[in-house]
This record gives structure tokens, sequence and C-alpha cells, in this order.
């Protein structure tokens, strides 16, 4: 199906509208010989009706807190948003969507929340976006009815996204999907670009559930639009979807990929790849848009977008007008709302950090993670979150707060429920909403099962806080399935991502500090099982160091490197060589990011140049010998562990002291 919109559904005004969008992204892709062009010609028209009809916005502010939020889950039709961006005013210029998919540019080839401006999030992997608008829902919803008051609603926005078949084929959405219809988020309205295409073919080939009958299940409210080009339609379904407040809602809206293109409309060919200098010629013959210039906008065109810069000033002003009446009656719960909004933090909150001393009994620092949990989130009001079924585990409640369910929107207690990679991706919309800050707990092991969110928060500069426990082979009897080995070198292995492993209470302390306090990066805390002792000279300050000297020695032959539990070893460990006449120091080395980030000085009087070095970690040895050196050595474990109980594990592996002081002795050559 191709030619131009009915003129019975819509005016003349918005046809030229919704073509001015598509030519934008039609151009674009062409200029660059690369990208999507089909889904923003074939949902051209429904993101011209939420963006002209319904979108809260403010396009010279693009941070300003209550606007409605917008995710291009089908990041693959980065074009279609960068055309409105443009369009509507923000700081997006024509040059910058003529820079499509070049380097440095503000219109990569998928949207990127830290590049252009009124990108809410990164959408790429799809599913991702589908479920950061779960997060950016669940946000608006805590904060709302927290901080509103009768009288007052400060906090009053919508989460609108577009989704495509392929959002709704990987598991994230469904996972996802599902708890967000648990939820009941009333503000959620999602558009299902149904166009019935994917890279491979007519999505028959894979993907023949009834969508809408498998969200109705979820709990969503669910419509249908019949004709993607129809705009009164499509206004309709929105609107209706708007009036229903405990559901969150999700409207199928029957499209054409690749709409107005005669010879590529509603195929793969017009999916992945620019449509060809004829085709763009046939394709605006076919929509009666002008052959040149290329990028070209209609003034009638660019009024009517630009009516949203004023608009979105007035409706500011509105909000600006409104919060200064809410602050003049409730002073105090206005200075909490801005302190958040603004990313601060209490200046005391330090102060509610629990102490430990080597006096104390040995903890797990799963158990220390909890305490701290449970001491800072009364006195910080941004703190919130859960697990994934695992709170008993991941000592993740907060006694002192409810659970946030659809009855208690303003509870700061999460129940993710079984859904690890689900949670990541709600986590990211949570964090990048703004507001609020955010950590999920589960077992290390199943950061495998989140890694997808993981590093789209790195790439996000989310600072998501995570809570993986149960951190080795350590774990025991649950086996090869559940003792995690690899999992810590490959979050290492990703940039911006700070991962802390603490060696006790003390260091769990510090490391929750350095996570609360992070800005723009995601933290994964390693938490153990077992009981550690706590070391004399484990501080809190250190731990924002990544590295530091646990035991010192004058003029060591050695240096003991080791990172959570091994610590311990370590440390008795070098007992055991000074008993034999080895000058030995230990050094606890918590985080690679934040020690790297030290001066070289410092680094040099932590690791002293010339000297030899072991590491003690139970994990993947790759990546030590960047600390060890080749004359070095590192004991860990390379393979997958086995069940058994915890000190058979650790012995069967080599996690003893007389192991690690063996090898101590043979890279000293003794």
């Amino acid at each position: 199906m191709t030619g131009t919109l009915q003129l019975d559904k819509t005016t003349q005004l918005d046809e030229l509208s919704i073509n001015t969008i598509r030519f934008l992204a039609v151009d674009a892709v062409q200029k660059a010989n690369s990208g999507h062009p089909g889904l923003p010609m074939g949902a051209a028209p429904m993101a011209y009706v939420i963006w002209t009809k319904f979108l809260k916005h403010s396009p010279t502010n693009p941070k300003w807190f209550d606007r409605d939020r917008f995710v291009l889950s089908a990041g693959h039709g980065s074009m279609l948003l960068y055309a409105l961006l443009h369009l509507t005013g923000y700081d997006l210029s024509l040059d910058d969507i003529k820079l499509f998919r070049q380097l440095h540019s503000k219109t990569p080839g998928h949207p990127e929340n830290f590049m252009t401006a009124g990108v809410e999030v990164t959408t790429g992997p799809l599913g991702q976006g589908f479920g950061n608008g779960i997060g950016l829902a669940i946000a608006e919803a805590n904060l709302a009815a927290r901080y509103n008051r009768p009288g007052h609603e400060i906090i009053n926005h919508t989460t609108y996204a577009i989704v495509s078949d392929g959002d709704l084929m990987e598991g994230v959405a469904s996972e996802a999907g599902s708890l967000g219809g648990h939820l009941g988020l009333g503000k959620v309205i999602y558009l299902y670009d149904d166009n019935h295409i994917s890279i491979d073919g007519e999505t028959e080939l894979s993907f023949t559930e009834d969508r809408m009958k498998r969200f109705d299940a979820y709990g969503w409210h669910t419509q249908v639009v019949a004709d993607g080009n129809d705009l009164a339609a499509i206004e309709d379904a929105i609107h209706k979807a708007k009036a229903v407040t405990d559901r969150a809602s999700i409207i199928a809206v029957r499209t054409i990929i690749g709409y107005g293109s005669p010879n590529k409309a509603g195929s793969h060919d017009v999916h992945g790849s620019a449509l060809g200098v004829d085709e763009v010629k046939a394709t605006k013959e076919n929509l009666g848009w002008p052959l040149e210039p290329d990028f070209y906008i209609p003034e009638e065109s660019l009024t009517n977008f630009r009516k949203a810069v004023d608009t979105g000033k007035q409706t500011e002003a509105d909000w600006n007008e409104r919060f200064a009446a809410y602050k003049s009656e409730h002073p105090e719960l206005a200075a909490e709302l801005e302190m958040l909004i603004a990313g601060d933090l209490p200046a005391d909150w330090e102060a509610s950090l629990p102490t430990y001393t080597s006096a104390d009994k040995p903890v797990a620092t799963r158990v220390a993670s909890g305490k701290v949990l449970n001491a800072v989130t009364p006195v910080l009001p941004g703190l919130i979150g859960g697990s994934a079924d695992l709170a008993p585990s991941n000592n993740t409640y907060v006694k002192a707060f409810k659970d946030f369910q659809k009855e208690s929107p303003e509870g700061r207690n999460f129940r993710f429920g079984v859904r690890e990679h689900g949670m990541g991706a709600v986590m990211n919309g949570i964090a990048l909403h703004g507001g609020l800050t955010v950590y999920g707990g589960t077992f290390l092991i199943f950061m495998d099962y989140m890694k997808g969110a993981v590093r789209v928060a790195a790439l996000s500069g989310a600072p998501v806080i995570y809570v993986f426990t149960h951190d080795s082979i350590g774990l025991g009897e649950d086996g090869p399935t559940h003792q995690p080995v690899e999992q810590l070198i490959t979050m290492r292995a990703t940039p911006n991502l700070t991962v802390l492993r603490p060696a006790d209470a003390v260091e769990t302390v510090g490391a929750w500090k350095v996570a609360i306090e992070s800005k723009t990066t995601p933290v994964a805390l390693i938490l153990t099982r077992q009981n550690l002792p706590i070391h004399p000279n484990s501080t809190i300050d250190n731990v924002a160091k990544g590295g530091y000297v646990l035991v010192d020695a004058e003029n060591p032959e050695l240096i003991l490197i080791g990172t959570g539990s091994e610590v311990s070893l370590c440390v008795e460990a070098q007992k055991k060589l000074t008993e034999a006449g080895v000058s030995a120091k230990v050094v606890s080395l918590p985080s690679w990011e934040l020690f790297e980030s030290q001066s070289q000085e410092y680094r040099d009087g932590v690791l002293n140049p010339g000297v030899k070095r072991l590491a003690v970690e139970a994990g993947a040895t790759f990546g030590w010998h960047r600390y060890v050196g080749f004359e070095g050595d590192v004991i860990g474990i390379d393979t997958y562990g086995a069940s058994a109980p915890i000190k058979d594990v650790m012995a069967n592996f080599g996690f003893t002291v007389e192991n690690v002081t063996e090898r101590a002795m043979k890279v000293l050559g003794r």
C-alpha cells in the first residue's frame, strides 16, 4: 500500500508536517547511506500525534522535571526522534541532522541520552527502552505519591513510547511488561508499531502470538488502531488510554513500514538500509514532495511544529508558579524535592553510616550491606530499591518502609520478581528519570541474565547500584551453576562501570558510600555469603581509593593482593611468611576502576615497583597480570566450581592459607 494520506482523515497541514518527518529521515539515511528509514516513514503519523497533541515538554529546557517522557524503544528508527527534536525546537540543528551517523555528531545511529538533548534514555538493544519506560513511570508514581499534596500536583507526567515487533519479541520486554501490568502503572502509554516486518522478513516467520491478548494477560489496557495513517483514531485511542488510570496501556497501530515507497513499502528491504537514489526520487514523487532540495522543511510545517517552544515555555512557567505556591505551603517537602531534583544529598547523611571495629564478630558483607541500607535509607529520601525475588538473601529489604505496589506507590521497597533482565532495564529508567537513587539485588551469577541492561547503564551514565551477593565458589553446595567465576572480570571489562568487592564490613560501608555518591557511573557491589573477619586497618575512606595497604611491612620482598573474602587469606598468609622470615605486605584492592583513577605516585606507593606480587581472588585470573606482572602469580579459578560445603570447595581450589603461603614462596624462588 502506498500513496498520500487520505485527506478525509487529516488536514493538509498535518499531511505536510508528517511528510516533513518522513523525508528528513529519508534524506538523512540516504546521505549517510546507513540507517533504518522504514520505521520513521511508517510511524511518523503516530509520532506526530503524540508530539503535537499530547506531549508535555519544553524544548528550550529539555530537563524540566515535570515534562512527559518519550522513549523511542525501537532505537534503530532514530531519525524519527531526531526529526521531531529538530522540528519542535530542541538544540539539534539541521546541520546535525545532515551529519546523521557521522563521527562525533549529535545524531548517532541509535539514540543516546548523553549525546542529544531531548533523548531520555539510550535505546539500541531492542526491549531495553520498553523496560526503561516502566522505570520512568515507576519513578513518577513514587515521587508523586510522596510529594504531591491536595491542591498541589507538582509531579504529574506521562511516559509515552513507540515500541516495535523486535521490542516485543525480546524477553526483557516480557519481564518488564509483566511487572508494569502488576503495578498498574496508569501513566504508561505505549504505541506499538505493528508493521509485521523484521529484518528476516514477515514477522509470521517467528512471531505469531496474539500480542494484545498477551498484554491483556499482563493486566494492561489494550487497543488496536487498524490504520496507522488515521490520525483521528490514534488520537482517540490515546485519549482513551489516558482515561485509564489504573493500568498501563498499549495501542497496536497497524502501520506500513516504508510508507510511501512505491517499490519497497511493506517489505523488509526498507527496514535497515537506505532507499537508494532512484527510490528516494520515486517516493517523493509518490507523496507529492519536492525533489529538491534535500532536507526540505516547508515553512508552514516548521511553524506548526515550533508552536511547541512557546507552549512549552508557558507550561513550564505555569508549573514554576504552582511550585512556588506549593513551596510556600509545604516548605520542607519542597526543599527536599528540590534537593532530589538537583541530585544532591543531605549535608550530614554520612553520620548515619554504621560503624564496625575489629572487635566485632565476623560478618558477611551481604549482611553488612543490609545494615547500611537500613541505616541510611531513612535519611536519604531518594534511595529506593529491591531485589529480583532474593531480598532475604541479598539483604536488600528496608524495614522502615512499605513495598512499592499498586496500592502503595509511596513504598520504597521493590519486588522485581524473578526478572533480572527486566529489573536492570527498569532500574535504568528510574535512574535516568531523575530524583531517585535506585539499587537492585540478585546473586552475582545472575548478572549474566541482566548483562545487557548493565552495559546500557554504563554506556548511559545511569548511576544504578547493583547489589550482587553470593560472590564466589564460596557459595558452596549450590554448585557450579550458581558459583560465579567469570562475572567479575566481565564487569571489570565494561567501561564506566565501577566494581567494588569489599574485604569486610568496614569496606562494605565504604563501598556503599562510593555508590551513593556516584553521579554518572553505575556501581556494582560484590558481596559474600560467608562471614568475614573485620580487619584492624580497613577504613571507609580508603575504599574510595580503590586499593590501599592493609598490612604494611618494612622493605617488602612480596606484596599479597586480595579482594573480598580472599583478603583474609592474604592477611593470615602474611603472618606465616613473617614467621618464615619473609617481609610481605598486604594490599586490599576492592576496586580496579577506582585504583586506576589515582595518581601514579599513589599507586606506586601501594604496589611498590620492582616488588614481586601474588594476587588472590576466587574468580577468573584473566586480567590480574596487569597488577602482578610476568614475574608474579595469581591464585584464582579458571574452571567451574563444585558442589560441596564451602570449606571443602575453597580447599579444593587452593584457597587456603597453606597454599597461599606456598605459592608466595614460589614467587620468591624459595
